[in-house]
């Protein structure tokens, strides 16, 4: 048999935002309905590592039936080295025998499912007029993120900010000539914040980069980077303060921090999560209520989404002839 073997360049061919968005719709969509077996990832602390390892499983039952596993690295050190913090790789398996179908690039496939979900939830929640971006971080999840807003919202202004303000003024730089609307870096996280109606947290901070009297009315919160429970990227308030929606609520109650946090304090328990994405999508739970609410997106990322991309991906490559095939 062959092996499909996709790198990062062959990945972002193959796997356009915009579809991946759809794709990441249908498989939330499986999700709602119990067409997933998806158990809690696996992580893996070494004491001596300079980071951890998590195993990501998922299996998609139905006409289309799916099963893979992502082996996704968490290296927080890796962006000062010029590398993506999210290190690894998605394998992709026959569901009817098991038998191996691809190896693909984890950090790409992560890269943009990851933002892409964000666009779903964006979509979903957002106002509809909301077009004012407030971007906290400048490394890969930023940049996706920019992307995903793009396709779902009709954006007027960017502002954005980072531990390390040259940073925020490079990825301005980097990312200005792609799109019509002005990037412009900013010095604080509160001058990002002040006044945007779209949110997106994607950073590695362990505390929270995000205070509740920084939101406006009516905005719309993607909370992506803290992914583990010893950290957080929003406070105790604005978790409070928000409808809280999640791609799934046994991973927000096992591995969020953000959540954590505000529970432990009191703020807030598992009667705060309005809704799964994939429960709105179906509709059996409701969106956003109100103009003025305040909705909050807590990302963890969840393996059928890497399964789900993985799936489209193979079948791309398989139609275009793309990548390589080896003989296993």
């Amino acid at each position: 048999m062959k092996l499909s073997v996709l790198n990062q360049s062959e990945i972002e061919h193959l796997l356009p935002m915009q579809a991946c968005i759809e794709v990441m719709t249908q498989a939330l969509i499986a999700l709602a309905k119990g067409q997933v077996h998806l158990p809690l990832r696996m992580v893996v602390r070494p004491p001596e590592a300079a980071g951890v390892m998590a195993l990501m499983p998922a299996h998609i039952a139905g006409e289309n039936a799916a099963l893979g596993v992502k082996v996704i690295n968490v290296f927080n050190g890796n962006p000062a080295k010029g590398k993506d913090s999210h290190q690894g790789a998605v394998l992709l398996f026959d569901a009817e025998t098991g038998e191996p179908l691809a190896m693909m690039n984890g950090s790409a496939i992560t890269a943009i499912r990851t933002a892409a979900v964000s666009g779903v939830a964006t979509r979903l929640l957002a106002r509809a007029e909301a077009g004012d971006l407030a971007i906290i971080g400048s490394g890969v999840q930023a940049r996706s993120h920019l992307a995903a807003l793009a396709c779902v919202r009709s954006l007027k202004r960017v502002r954005v900010t980072s531990r390390n303000f040259e940073h925020a003024r490079q990825f301005a730089i980097e990312m200005q000539p792609h799109y019509v609307f002005p990037i412009e870096p900013v010095a604080t996280m509160e001058a990002a914040v002040r006044d945007a109606d779209l949110i997106v947290t994607a950073t590695s901070f362990s505390d929270p980069v995000v205070q509740r009297e920084w939101i406006a009315s009516g905005a719309h919160l993607n909370v992506v980077g803290a992914s583990q429970p010893h950290a957080r990227e929003v406070d105790t308030a604005t978790m409070a303060a928000s409808s809280l929606f999640v791609d799934r609520r046994e991973s927000t109650l096992s591995e969020s921090g953000d959540y954590g946090f505000a529970a432990r304090a009191g703020a807030i328990g598992p009667e705060h999560i309005r809704a799964e994405i994939g429960e709105v999508l179906i509709g059996a739970k409701a969106g956003r209520t109100r103009p003025d609410e305040i909705t909050l997106f807590k990302s963890l990322g969840l393996a059928v989404e890497d399964v789900a991309a993985a799936t489209y991906l193979y079948q791309q490559a398989k139609a275009a002839s793309a990548g390589s095939w080896v003989e296993f």
